[in-house]
């Protein structure tokens, strides 16, 4: 699995607004913000229900994934999906971080792997 997530119990707007929120508190910035449902109706006319994937980026664990190994930046930032279902609902999925980054073979890694998640876990259990 290279994922987990959650249901969240509001809208598309104050889930991104929650989201951005408690990535915050567990140190992390969102870099970008891709709202697919907008660039594929304007590159392909094709009408889909939200969905917005968040860039989320802690610097200083980054910065340590960069020194274990300069091309761990190909696997980052860590992505978070914010979609609405077709029953209106709005799941939020977080990029699990040690699936990811397990393909990197170098010392210290996996811990650093494991200390994302651990933070990712907690903005998913805050959505609750």
């Amino acid at each position: 699995m290279y994922g987990f997530s959650t249901v969240f119990n509001g809208s598309f707007a104050q889930a991104i607004e929650k989201v951005t929120e408690a990535l915050q508190v567990e140190g992390f910035g969102v870099l970008t913000e891709i709202d697919v449902k907008a660039t594929l109706k304007k590159k392909l006319d094709i009408d889909k229900r939200p969905y917005t994937i968040l860039g989320a980026c802690n610097p200083g664990l980054a910065n340590q994934a960069l020194d274990a190994d300069p091309d761990i930046g190909l696997l980052l930032p860590c992505n978070v999906v914010v979609r609405e279902e077709e029953n209106g609902s709005i799941t939020v999925a977080f990029m699990d971080p040690i699936s990811v980054l397990g393909l990197v073979d170098k010392v210290g890694v996996e811990a650093l792997a494991m200390e994302v998640r651990a933070k990712l876990e907690r903005v998913k259990d805050s959505l609750n």
